[in-house]
């Protein structure tokens, strides 16, 4: 199986179950690893044969922009559902941070794995 992959994107989305955190916007970070099958797109140089992460990572901002959930845990569904959807991607991991949420910790967030390999 081949994958792709976008590492450490940042995206700004209203995210919290905090009064105070209603009123702002956070910084979250995503790692993301999709499964692709790359030969088509090698076979003919061919980018509209590709999973295009320009295009996905584009995708992830506008969805993060307008989102405004309370839990990472809905994030992460929600944008996984998305992009599987629109991109006709098979298998997804994502891995979302949050950082700061725990002040002794560099980040919390989770993990999740959909679709079939």
């Amino acid at each position: 199986m081949d994958r792709v992959f976008i590492e450490g994107l940042e995206v700004d989305t209203v995210i919290g179950a905090y009064d105070w955190e209603r009123g702002i916007r956070q910084c979250l970070l995503l790692d993301l690893s999709f499964a692709w099958d790359n030969r088509p797109a090698a076979a003919g140089d061919d980018l509209s044969k590709a999973l295009d992460y320009a295009s996905v990572s584009a995708r992830i901002q506008a969805f993060a922009e307008a989102s405004q959930f309370q839990l990472v845990e809905t994030f992460a569904e929600r944008l996984a559902e998305v992009l599987m959807s629109e991109f006709n991607i098979p298998w997804l991991h994502l891995k979302l941070t949050k950082p700061g949420a725990v002040p002794a910790a560099k980040g919390v967030g989770v993990e999740i794995e959909r679709g079939c390999r």
